[in-house]
């Protein structure tokens, strides 16, 4: 029974426990604890449930993406799933049912036209994303604009389009990107890749601070080493995983369901409060 509740799949449900278990806690000790009146809050208030809510995903074809928009179906979204890659979005819509957009968003018309056929959004995860890893002093000029092209002027470009149309229609909403630990950890041949998810943050920031008049949230994350097919081949190698490894208290690097699990909470209502974070997901790595 512990196994098949705790298990990767039963995510959902756990997360579902686990909150509403947070606000009961809450709601029983806040009037100890202040002199305020107690906390008018349910916890079915706060139960992650995005039902009549439409999410666009972006790189969802494969990896964190992908395991972002499984998630958010398991959260009762209308999912629409934007990928370059046409089999990955027909594998995505055979378990799923989503809305599919195929797009190469380093073209800032491709990026537009799929914000724009992706329709009314409630929920954006800006998760698309390029490496292309070069020693600094051989970074060239087309990796360089390639990377920015797609870690960051697609997600400007995304952002406006939806969150415009959030604003038109008067309703509240919330935008995660995904960004990196790259943000605050230098990499060695990762000098475009570290600046544009340092960008990333800075850029999250502004968008909470202009957007949040509006009623839409923005928030980043920041994983750590990620165990995704590309993840497994960069740093299945002991001599470049082992130092990075060692320094994570949790010892283990994440896997796709860590990072979804966290978006979707970011997404959710019970996260009302959290704004223009960068938010490390790294089992402790900065700790050390």
């Amino acid at each position: 029974m512990i196994e098949t509740l705790f298990s990767l799949r039963n995510r959902p449900q756990l997360l579902n426990l686990l909150i509403t278990d947070y606000w009961l806690l809450i709601t029983d000790y806040w009037p100890l604890a202040t002199n305020h009146s107690p906390m008018k809050v349910s916890p079915s208030d706060y139960h992650l449930d995005f039902k009549n809510k439409r999410a666009l995903v972006t790189g969802a074809g494969k990896g964190i993406g992908r395991e972002i928009a499984v998630q958010l179906h398991g959260f009762n979204a209308q999912v629409v799933a934007v990928s370059r890659t046409e089999s990955d979005l027909k594998a995505l819509k055979d378990e799923i049912g989503c809305e599919t957009i195929i797009a190469e968003l380093a073209g800032p018309a491709e990026a537009k036209r799929a914000a724009e056929q992706a329709g009314d959004i409630d929920l954006l995860v800006n998760n698309a994303a390029i490496a292309i890893l070069q020693p600094f002093l051989k970074t060239t000029v087309d990796a360089w604009d390639a990377t920015m092209a797609v870690n960051l002027r697609a997600i400007v470009i995304i952002s406006q389009v939806i969150a415009a149309r959030m604003i038109a229609r008067g309703v509240p909403g919330s935008i995660v990107n995904v960004s990196s630990m790259a943000r605050f950890q230098a990499l060695r041949d990762h000098a475009a890749y570290c600046a544009s998810k340092a960008g990333l943050d800075q850029l999250t920031a502004v968008m909470a601070v202009e957007l949040s008049e509006h009623g839409i949230r923005v928030n980043s994350v920041n994983p750590t080493v990620v165990l995704t097919e590309m993840g497994k081949r960069a740093w299945s190698d002991p001599a470049k995983g082992g130092p990075m490894l060692a320094r994570i208290p949790l010892g283990r690097f994440a896997e796709c369901e860590d990072i979804a699990s966290v978006v979707c909470f970011l997404l959710s209502d019970a996260a009302n409060m959290l704004n223009g974070l960068a938010l490390p997901i790294d089992g402790g790595f900065h700790t050390t």
